[in-house]
């Protein structure tokens, strides 16, 4: 063979690889951004269940207690705003909303016993306890797919890829910051 001919099978053998390279990058960097996106998605339905749940166990208060309208009112002020969010940040909001009221909620069935004893209680209480772990696991798993992607389109060379192809990072479901705080228990 003549060398300018093996030259050229060299070029084309490096190109070729080259473009194998970066289809298998972009190809990575779709496969983990339709993680997070699954993931995402894993969690709304979480949420959904859990505001789902609510008025249920809403009522079941209200059956007992009927001064109590206060923390019902931003019980179901959380949920609308959970179910009407659309953005992450407007979802983790929402979602903290929630918390801070559904914590409010069992604060005051501690001074219903009738109500702590009620069999539907009870029942809407551990669903909502297993909601909770679930929405738990669905936020660690988002993050974690979120990680795996940022980290994707943060590392060399693919970030040159991101940058071209509009590969942008996504934020992490975070708790709210009162949440680190340690509640304050009193049996006054």
């Amino acid at each position: 063979m003549k060398k300018s001919t093996m030259v050229i099978i060299g070029v084309v053998a490096v190109l070729v690889i080259l473009v194998l390279a970066l289809i298998g990058s972009y190809n990575g960097m779709v496969t983990k951004r339709e993680n997070v996106d699954t993931q995402l998605s894993n969690l709304d339905v979480m949420l959904q269940r859990r505001a789902d749940l609510i008025p249920n166990l809403v009522n079941t208060v209200k059956g007992y207690t009927s001064h109590e309208t206060e923390v019902i009112d931003k019980i179901t002020e959380a949920r609308e705003n959970l179910l009407n969010a659309n953005t992450l940040e407007e979802k983790q909001n929402a979602n903290n909303e929630l918390t801070s009221a559904i914590d409010a909620l069992m604060v005051v069935v501690e001074n219903y016993p009738d109500l702590k004893a009620s069999e539907n209680f009870i029942q809407l209480s551990d669903e909502l306890a297993g909601t909770e772990n679930r929405v738990s696991t669905a936020r660690r798993d988002y993050n974690n797919a979120v990680q795996e992607y940022n980290l994707k389109i943060k590392r060399f060379p693919n970030n040159i890829l991101a940058g071209i192809f509009g590969f942008e990072t996504v934020s992490y479901f975070e708790a709210d910051e009162s949440s680190q705080d340690v509640p304050d228990v009193n049996f006054d």
